[in-house]
């Protein structure tokens, strides 16, 4: 699979006061490979160096060190070229106030170069698709904060990106408005095959949407992987709490497909599965053909979070890195 973002050796410090004494290591050597047509997140709380690691890969903002590649382009050499062919949303939509839904889409159209009836009937489409139809004459400045969303969400494919960048894209919506978004950039992304990076501090939307997932804390990758490797590697898969009598045959249920550990309590056994839905029957088969009796399945999920908070307990464990 063709790589469709690669960044090695990132750095970037900022400055501030007086002749820039001060001095704040936002991003730390970030490596980071995604391959075409991924959904890509980047995880991390408030402050991990996110929006930052964000605005260097999409083109807008220099690293201090590092090399970075977009679509095969040298992103620092040919950024020009490289944003031709991305674009960008943010979860703090930004536009001229006083301009509509409608005039703000021809006026970034005009930006990318569209010309006159092209424009007019990517906006059209894009409207439709986000359906902003009875807001397209309403001013950015009367909109509602999931409206403008929306229409960031517009904005950011009028060029028809290989690559989009959504840098929190749903921070400060209602959960229904934010399930909405995460629907849309699922279904956008599967229909035009594009590669997404992601920014966010959700567990619940990374987990929903991406592929893949790095834990980023305090300018530096801790992990990345699969959500399934991850919870793998905590230990921290699926959970079958399984009330039971008889014996259970310990050497077979040890060595069954997707089982990650196993704990027996008298006639309770708490089974780590890494993923629930596909290894319940067989797991239940297994443990009747060794003779045990069922009496009850109580099913349990880890999420993300718990995940997260596992690696950042110990940032030098022995895990290592997973790409």
């Amino acid at each position: 699979m063709a790589l469709a973002i690669k960044a090695e050796g990132i750095f970037k410090t900022f400055r501030s006061g007086w002749m820039g004494r001060k001095q704040k290591m936002v991003l730390k050597g970030i490596d980071l490979q995604i391959e075409e047509g991924e959904i890509f997140g980047i995880l991390g709380p408030n402050g991990a160096g996110k929006t930052t690691l964000l605005s260097i890969l999409s083109t807008l903002l220099f690293p201090d060190q590092g090399k970075i590649q977009i679509l095969g382009m040298d992103g620092l050499r040919d950024g020009h070229r490289v944003r031709a062919k991305v674009n960008i949303s943010s979860g703090n939509a930004n536009f001229l106030w006083s301009l509509t839904v409608k005039e703000n889409l021809h006026f970034y159209g005009m930006l990318y170069g569209l010309n006159g009836k092209h424009r007019a009937e990517k906006i059209k489409a894009l409207i439709k698709l986000f359906n902003l139809e009875e807001h397209q004459d309403v001013s950015f400045d009367r909109l509602s904060t999931g409206i403008k969303q929306r229409l960031s969400l517009a904005k950011s494919l009028i060029n028809d990106p290989a690559v989009l960048f959504l840098d929190e894209p749903t921070v400060g919506l209602d959960p229904s408005v934010s399930t909405t978004i995460r629907e849309q950039i699922r279904l956008i992304q599967k229909e035009r095959k594009m590669t997404v990076l992601l920014t966010t501090h959700n567990m619940k939307e990374a987990e929903y949407l991406c592929d893949r997932i790095a834990f980023l804390k305090n300018g530096e990758i801790l992990i990345t992987g699969t959500t399934k490797t991850l919870k793998r590697m905590t230990r921290m898969g699926d959970v079958l709490k399984i009330e039971f009598m008889g014996t259970i045959l310990e050497d077979e249920l040890l060595r069954a497909e997707g089982v990650i550990n196993y704990g027996i309590s008298g006639n309770l056994c708490e089974i780590i599965v890494d993923d629930l839905e596909r290894r319940l029957g067989n797991v239940v088969a297994l443990l009747s053909q060794g003779g045990a009796q069922i009496k009850k399945i109580t099913l349990g999920q880890t999420d993300l979070e718990e995940v997260f908070l596992e690696f950042t307990k110990n940032t030098d464990s022995n895990l290592g890195l997973c790409h």
